[in-house]
Protein backbone atom coordinates (compact mmCIF):
# COMPACT_ATOMS: atom_id res chain seq x y z
CA UNK A 1 0.00 0.00 0.00
CA UNK A 2 0.91 3.59 -1.13
CA UNK A 3 0.40 6.69 1.16
CA UNK A 4 -0.25 10.40 0.46
CA UNK A 5 -3.21 10.52 -1.36
CA UNK A 6 -5.03 13.75 -1.04
CA UNK A 7 -8.44 14.37 -0.77
CA UNK A 8 -9.95 18.34 -1.75
CA UNK A 9 -12.20 19.49 0.44
CA UNK A 10 -13.40 23.38 1.23
CA UNK A 11 -11.05 25.12 2.45
CA UNK A 12 -13.09 26.06 5.91
CA UNK A 13 -15.60 23.60 7.25
CA UNK A 14 -17.20 24.60 10.76
CA UNK A 15 -16.28 21.70 13.08
CA UNK A 16 -17.40 21.93 16.96
CA UNK A 17 -17.78 26.01 17.15
CA UNK A 18 -14.36 26.12 15.56
CA UNK A 19 -13.72 26.05 11.95
CA UNK A 20 -11.27 24.51 9.89
CA UNK A 21 -9.07 27.70 8.78
CA UNK A 22 -8.67 28.82 12.53
CA UNK A 23 -8.05 25.30 13.92
CA UNK A 24 -5.33 25.30 11.40
CA UNK A 25 -3.60 28.29 12.57
CA UNK A 26 -3.83 27.62 16.23
CA UNK A 27 -1.88 24.33 15.28
CA UNK A 28 0.27 26.47 13.26
CA UNK A 29 0.70 28.76 16.37
CA UNK A 30 1.09 25.73 18.79
CA UNK A 31 3.93 24.29 16.44
CA UNK A 32 5.85 27.33 16.12
CA UNK A 33 5.87 28.48 20.10
CA UNK A 34 7.17 24.89 20.61
CA UNK A 35 9.22 22.96 17.61
CA UNK A 36 11.04 25.37 15.82
CA UNK A 37 12.96 23.23 14.18
CA UNK A 38 9.79 21.17 13.08
CA UNK A 39 8.00 24.33 11.85
CA UNK A 40 11.00 25.71 9.63
CA UNK A 41 11.29 22.60 7.96
CA UNK A 42 7.28 22.61 7.26
CA UNK A 43 6.96 26.01 5.69
CA UNK A 44 8.88 24.26 2.51
CA UNK A 45 5.42 22.10 2.30
CA UNK A 46 2.35 22.47 0.19
CA UNK A 47 0.13 24.32 2.70
CA UNK A 48 -2.47 21.14 2.67
CA UNK A 49 0.69 19.13 3.71
CA UNK A 50 1.47 21.69 5.97
CA UNK A 51 -1.50 22.42 8.21
CA UNK A 52 -1.56 18.63 8.49
CA UNK A 53 1.82 18.06 10.05
CA UNK A 54 0.60 21.19 12.11
CA UNK A 55 -2.41 19.11 13.50
CA UNK A 56 -0.53 16.05 14.31
CA UNK A 57 2.60 17.77 16.23
CA UNK A 58 -0.70 20.01 18.13
CA UNK A 59 -1.82 16.60 19.24
CA UNK A 60 1.18 15.35 19.92
CA UNK A 61 1.70 18.42 22.17
CA UNK A 62 -1.07 18.61 23.63
CA UNK A 63 -0.67 14.75 24.90
CA UNK A 64 2.76 15.36 26.04
CA UNK A 65 2.04 18.31 27.91
CA UNK A 66 -0.79 16.39 29.78
CA UNK A 67 2.12 14.46 31.31
CA UNK A 68 4.57 16.76 31.96
CA UNK A 69 2.25 18.82 34.00
CA UNK A 70 2.26 15.81 36.50
CA UNK A 71 5.94 14.65 36.10
CA UNK A 72 7.56 17.79 36.15
CA UNK A 73 5.47 20.79 38.09
CA UNK A 74 3.55 17.94 40.34
CA UNK A 75 0.19 19.97 40.23
CA UNK A 76 -1.09 17.03 38.95
CA UNK A 77 -0.85 13.22 39.87
CA UNK A 78 0.53 10.79 37.05
CA UNK A 79 -2.59 8.94 37.76
CA UNK A 80 -4.79 12.05 36.80
CA UNK A 81 -2.31 12.65 33.98
CA UNK A 82 -3.14 8.94 32.80
CA UNK A 83 -6.98 9.99 33.29
CA UNK A 84 -6.57 12.93 30.87
CA UNK A 85 -4.62 11.24 28.73
CA UNK A 86 -7.58 8.92 28.10
CA UNK A 87 -9.86 11.46 27.80
CA UNK A 88 -7.88 12.38 24.58
CA UNK A 89 -7.60 8.43 23.67
CA UNK A 90 -10.95 8.25 23.24
CA UNK A 91 -11.81 11.35 21.46
CA UNK A 92 -9.27 10.91 19.05
CA UNK A 93 -10.52 6.81 18.52
CA UNK A 94 -14.53 9.27 18.13
CA UNK A 95 -12.45 10.90 15.17
CA UNK A 96 -11.62 7.31 13.67
CA UNK A 97 -15.05 6.50 13.85
CA UNK A 98 -16.59 9.68 12.14
CA UNK A 99 -18.41 11.10 15.35
CA UNK A 100 -16.06 14.29 14.80
CA UNK A 101 -15.12 16.60 17.50
CA UNK A 102 -16.78 17.09 20.72
CA UNK A 103 -17.97 20.42 21.83
CA UNK A 104 -15.56 19.84 24.66
CA UNK A 105 -12.52 21.32 26.80
CA UNK A 106 -11.45 24.67 25.79
CA UNK A 107 -10.39 26.86 22.48
CA UNK A 108 -7.07 25.04 22.14
CA UNK A 109 -7.86 21.71 22.85
CA UNK A 110 -11.04 21.96 20.50
CA UNK A 111 -8.86 23.48 17.83
CA UNK A 112 -6.48 20.44 17.95
CA UNK A 113 -9.21 17.93 17.54
CA UNK A 114 -10.64 19.73 14.65
CA UNK A 115 -7.53 20.26 12.86
CA UNK A 116 -7.13 16.12 13.59
CA UNK A 117 -10.64 15.64 12.55
CA UNK A 118 -9.61 17.27 8.42
CA UNK A 119 -6.44 15.43 8.50
CA UNK A 120 -8.21 12.45 8.99
CA UNK A 121 -10.41 13.34 6.38
CA UNK A 122 -7.70 13.85 3.47
CA UNK A 123 -4.95 11.29 4.57
CA UNK A 124 -4.46 7.99 5.86
CA UNK A 125 -3.08 7.75 9.10
CA UNK A 126 -3.32 4.71 11.21
CA UNK A 127 -5.50 4.29 13.96
CA UNK A 128 -3.08 2.67 15.96
CA UNK A 129 -0.29 5.38 15.89
CA UNK A 130 -2.09 8.00 17.91
CA UNK A 131 -2.78 4.68 20.54
CA UNK A 132 1.11 4.12 20.24
CA UNK A 133 2.39 7.58 20.77
CA UNK A 134 -0.25 7.70 24.07
CA UNK A 135 1.28 4.64 25.67
CA UNK A 136 5.27 6.46 24.86
CA UNK A 137 4.02 9.35 26.37
CA UNK A 138 1.96 7.70 29.39
CA UNK A 139 5.97 5.43 30.18
CA UNK A 140 7.31 8.68 31.39
CA UNK A 141 4.43 8.24 34.16
CA UNK A 142 5.90 5.27 35.47
CA UNK A 143 9.31 4.76 34.64
CA UNK A 144 12.34 6.81 34.55
CA UNK A 145 14.88 4.41 33.93
CA UNK A 146 16.10 1.71 31.15
CA UNK A 147 17.58 -1.14 31.45
CA UNK A 148 18.85 -2.02 28.18
CA UNK A 149 18.96 -0.30 24.91
CA UNK A 150 16.14 -2.28 23.39
CA UNK A 151 13.70 -1.14 25.82
CA UNK A 152 15.18 2.56 25.65
CA UNK A 153 14.46 1.66 21.60
CA UNK A 154 10.54 0.92 22.28
CA UNK A 155 10.74 4.09 24.17
CA UNK A 156 11.78 5.72 21.14
CA UNK A 157 9.74 4.27 18.69
CA UNK A 158 6.54 5.39 20.86
CA UNK A 159 7.79 8.89 21.49
CA UNK A 160 9.40 9.57 18.24
CA UNK A 161 8.88 7.03 15.61
CA UNK A 162 5.47 6.86 15.72
CA UNK A 163 5.30 10.80 14.63
CA UNK A 164 7.32 10.00 11.51
CA UNK A 165 5.03 7.19 10.62
CA UNK A 166 2.10 9.79 11.05
CA UNK A 167 3.77 12.29 8.74
CA UNK A 168 5.17 9.75 6.32
CA UNK A 169 1.02 9.40 5.12
CA UNK A 170 1.20 13.27 5.03
CA UNK A 171 4.68 13.48 3.26
CA UNK A 172 3.06 11.06 0.52
CA UNK A 173 5.45 7.86 -0.22
CA UNK A 174 5.67 5.57 -3.17
CA UNK A 175 7.27 2.34 -1.42
CA UNK A 176 6.19 1.07 2.26
CA UNK A 177 10.06 0.71 2.55
CA UNK A 178 9.95 4.51 3.18
CA UNK A 179 8.04 3.23 6.84
CA UNK A 180 10.97 1.65 8.37
CA UNK A 181 13.25 4.31 7.50
CA UNK A 182 11.16 7.00 8.83
CA UNK A 183 11.12 4.75 12.02
CA UNK A 184 15.23 5.20 11.80
CA UNK A 185 14.78 8.55 11.83
CA UNK A 186 12.02 8.76 14.71
CA UNK A 187 14.92 6.77 16.71
CA UNK A 188 17.58 8.72 15.74
CA UNK A 189 16.10 12.76 16.43
CA UNK A 190 14.69 10.78 19.77
CA UNK A 191 18.29 9.80 20.66
CA UNK A 192 19.87 12.85 19.90
CA UNK A 193 17.47 14.83 22.21
CA UNK A 194 18.55 12.04 25.19
CA UNK A 195 21.99 12.96 24.55
CA UNK A 196 21.61 16.58 24.66
CA UNK A 197 19.12 16.92 27.94
CA UNK A 198 20.95 14.53 30.24
CA UNK A 199 21.41 17.28 32.43
CA UNK A 200 17.89 18.53 32.31
CA UNK A 201 17.04 14.90 32.66
CA UNK A 202 18.90 14.53 35.60
CA UNK A 203 17.68 17.46 37.32
CA UNK A 204 14.71 15.63 37.50
CA UNK A 205 15.98 12.12 38.36
CA UNK A 206 15.52 10.45 35.49
CA UNK A 207 18.29 8.73 33.44
CA UNK A 208 17.25 7.71 29.94
CA UNK A 209 20.73 6.21 29.07
CA UNK A 210 20.83 2.24 29.47
CA UNK A 211 21.44 1.05 32.72
CA UNK A 212 23.85 -1.50 31.10
CA UNK A 213 25.44 0.85 29.33
CA UNK A 214 26.50 3.02 32.19
CA UNK A 215 27.42 0.12 33.62
CA UNK A 216 30.12 -1.35 30.53
CA UNK A 217 31.31 2.38 30.34
CA UNK A 218 32.06 2.54 34.36
CA UNK A 219 29.32 5.41 34.75
CA UNK A 220 27.35 5.45 38.27
CA UNK A 221 23.64 7.16 38.10
CA UNK A 222 25.18 9.59 40.83
CA UNK A 223 27.53 10.69 38.46
CA UNK A 224 24.64 11.88 36.40
CA UNK A 225 22.53 12.81 38.72
CA UNK A 226 25.56 14.98 40.25
CA UNK A 227 26.58 16.86 36.88
CA UNK A 228 29.98 15.01 37.15
CA UNK A 229 31.48 14.63 33.50
CA UNK A 230 33.58 11.93 33.82
CA UNK A 231 35.35 10.24 31.37
CA UNK A 232 33.73 7.25 31.21
CA UNK A 233 30.28 8.95 30.95
CA UNK A 234 32.30 11.52 28.06
CA UNK A 235 33.23 7.94 26.52
CA UNK A 236 29.40 6.40 26.56
CA UNK A 237 28.25 10.02 25.29
CA UNK A 238 30.35 9.46 22.44
CA UNK A 239 29.31 5.67 21.42
CA UNK A 240 25.48 6.92 22.01
CA UNK A 241 26.19 10.20 19.55
CA UNK A 242 27.73 7.24 17.10
CA UNK A 243 24.74 5.34 17.48
CA UNK A 244 22.10 8.13 16.96
CA UNK A 245 24.29 9.24 13.56
CA UNK A 246 23.80 5.45 12.48
CA UNK A 247 20.34 5.57 12.35
CA UNK A 248 20.57 9.15 10.89
CA UNK A 249 22.12 7.37 8.06
CA UNK A 250 20.00 4.33 7.71
CA UNK A 251 17.09 6.84 7.31
CA UNK A 252 18.49 9.45 4.84
CA UNK A 253 17.41 6.35 1.64
CA UNK A 254 13.88 6.91 2.82
CA UNK A 255 13.96 10.63 2.25
CA UNK A 256 14.00 9.26 -2.09
CA UNK A 257 10.88 7.52 -0.99
CA UNK A 258 8.76 10.37 -0.67
CA UNK A 259 6.64 12.96 -2.71
CA UNK A 260 9.24 15.10 -4.13
CA UNK A 261 7.19 18.00 -2.42
CA UNK A 262 8.18 16.72 1.16
CA UNK A 263 11.79 15.51 0.40
CA UNK A 264 13.01 18.84 1.23
CA UNK A 265 11.68 19.51 4.69
CA UNK A 266 12.23 15.85 5.42
CA UNK A 267 15.95 16.13 4.79
CA UNK A 268 16.26 19.89 6.06
CA UNK A 269 14.58 18.41 9.68
CA UNK A 270 16.92 15.44 9.66
CA UNK A 271 19.85 17.75 8.87
CA UNK A 272 19.28 20.54 11.65
CA UNK A 273 18.59 18.11 14.40
CA UNK A 274 21.83 15.91 13.10
CA UNK A 275 23.55 19.53 13.83
CA UNK A 276 22.92 19.06 17.73
CA UNK A 277 25.25 16.10 17.74
CA UNK A 278 27.84 18.46 15.89
CA UNK A 279 27.53 20.81 18.97
CA UNK A 280 27.52 18.05 21.26
CA UNK A 281 31.06 16.82 20.28
CA UNK A 282 32.30 20.28 19.67
CA UNK A 283 31.36 20.93 23.59
CA UNK A 284 33.95 17.71 24.02
CA UNK A 285 30.46 15.72 24.75
CA UNK A 286 30.12 17.79 27.96
CA UNK A 287 26.33 18.57 27.82
CA UNK A 288 26.35 19.77 31.79
CA UNK A 289 28.16 22.82 30.67
CA UNK A 290 25.24 24.06 28.02
CA UNK A 291 22.14 23.06 26.48
CA UNK A 292 23.40 21.96 22.74
CA UNK A 293 21.74 23.80 20.29
CA UNK A 294 21.66 25.18 16.45
CA UNK A 295 21.13 28.89 15.93
CA UNK A 296 19.04 30.30 13.27
CA UNK A 297 21.76 31.03 11.00
CA UNK A 298 22.87 27.57 10.97
CA UNK A 299 19.20 26.22 10.05
CA UNK A 300 19.07 28.81 7.40
CA UNK A 301 22.58 27.38 6.45
CA UNK A 302 21.05 24.12 5.49
CA UNK A 303 18.24 25.03 3.42
CA UNK A 304 20.66 25.16 -0.46
CA UNK A 305 22.18 21.29 0.74
CA UNK A 306 18.71 20.19 1.98
CA UNK A 307 16.80 21.56 -1.76
CA UNK A 308 20.21 20.50 -3.54
CA UNK A 309 20.16 16.77 -2.26
CA UNK A 310 16.67 16.21 -2.02
CA UNK A 311 16.32 16.87 -6.20
CA UNK A 312 19.07 14.22 -6.57
CA UNK A 313 18.04 11.45 -4.20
Amino acid sequence: MTGGQVTTFPAVRVCGHVDTTVAYEECRNLTFRHAKTFYFASRFLPRTKRNACYAVYAFCRWVDDLVDVATQTGNVTPADAAVLVHRWRTRINNLYDGKGPEDLGGFEEQAILTAWDDTLRRFDIPRNLPEELIEGVLLDTVVDRFATFDELKNYCYKVASVVGLMTTPIFGYNDDAALPRAVDLGIAMQLTNIIRDVGEDAAMGRIYLPQEELRAFGVSEDDILQRRMTPGLRALLEFQTARARSYYHQAESGISLLDGNARPTVRLMSRNYEKILDVVEKMDYDVFRRRASTTLFQKLCSIPSAFFGARHL
